[in-house]
């Protein structure tokens, strides 16, 4: 009995998926045990616009501590910052990454990132996939009853997903985390 025990505690993962902004960042924790998934906890961590820049930040980054000392996750994700044309919206997204990876960090969680097209064809099978497709697969991969709101917890919900998918096909080719 011990030995199962074992191999579960093994085999479960607990991912936390940020999908970072500073009036909202999304977060969505999932549980990995073998091949099954299971949300734990989803939702967005807000900041009202009438406070500054740093204690929106601050806020954020307790709020994440929060939801890692609770949740004790193995591992922490977030999409790979990609932006082409609104510098100001970058910056903003970046600073949130930015305290999202400080209170990762500060907890001694691992970190990982992966591309829109990866997060997209890991949930879908189809890297041209819409957002409204991602969210529906999210839906039916984790059997929630309704799509995750906001877009943000779904969005990362979707980077637990993909990374779960990713972790077990290293595992299956023997290769590390």
């Amino acid at each position: 009995m011990a030995i199962i025990y074992l191999m579960v505690q093994y085999l479960r993962m607990i991912i936390l998926g940020i999908d970072p902004g500073t009036a909202t960042m999304g977060y969505g924790v999932l549980e990995k045990v073998g091949n099954r998934y299971r949300a734990l906890d989803y939702g967005v961590l807000e900041t009202p616009k009438s406070l500054g820049l740093p204690e929106r930040l601050l806020r954020l980054h307790q709020g994440l501590s929060e939801l890692i000392a609770h949740y004790q996750p193995d591992v922490a994700v977030m999409e790979q910052l990609l932006f082409s044309t609104n510098r100001r919206t970058a910056m903003q997204v970046a600073r949130a990454a930015g305290v999202a990876l400080l209170a990762i960090a500060q907890a001694g969680v691992p970190w990982y990132e992966y591309t829109p097209l990866q997060v997209k064809q890991a949930v879908t099978g189809y890297g041209g996939a819409d957002k409204a497709q991602v969210q529906r697969m999210v839906q039916k991969l984790l059997g929630l009853d309704t799509i995750p709101h906001p877009d943000d917890a779904a969005d990362a919900l979707a980077l637990c997903i993909c990374h779960a998918q990713h972790e077990s096909l290293l595992r299956l080719s023997g290769g590390t985390r």
